[in-house]
């Protein structure tokens, strides 16, 4: 309910999304990528929110003009808070996905801290290239 609240104060990335949530918390919760992109992307599928040529989400015109989507629809669908994280491959995947989207807007409001990390990234990047092969990795 709070990303649909962020939403339609103003278009927001992400990123942006989970900065809020942890403004608004006083640094007590911020949503993990995991959490937030899937529910985006859920939102999106539902006709909720649209992403935009920028990469932020507002929410769409059916979604303010009615509160159809506050009555008894679940916003979240299928990613009910909490997350406890991945219990497949397929839902780790997921999350890997998410992260990456959000190192993508990290990488438009904060180039030199996503910067700080390349090697870390790319280091992920080559044990990924070894999964991806069906490479299991090396005991060590």
């Amino acid at each position: 309910m709070w990303v649909l609240n962020l939403l339609e104060r103003d278009p927001m990335n992400g990123a942006e999304i989970m900065e809020q949530m942890d403004r608004m918390t006083m640094g007590w919760w911020r949503p993990s990528p995991g959490s937030i992109y899937p529910l985006l992307e859920q939102l999106q599928k539902e006709r909720i929110v649209e992403k935009m040529s920028d990469g932020r989400y507002q929410l769409t015109e059916e979604a303010r003009v009615g509160p159809e989507w506050m009555r008894g629809r679940n916003p979240f669908g299928p990613f009910s808070p909490p997350n406890f994280g991945p219990r497949t491959p397929e839902d780790a995947t997921r999350e890997l996905e998410a992260y990456v989207r959000y190192l993508e807007d990290s990488l438009r409001s904060q180039p030199g801290a996503v910067a700080q990390q390349s090697e870390r990234i790319r280091g992920i990047a080559r044990r990924l290239d070894v999964l991806a092969g069906g490479v299991p990795p090396s005991q060590s």
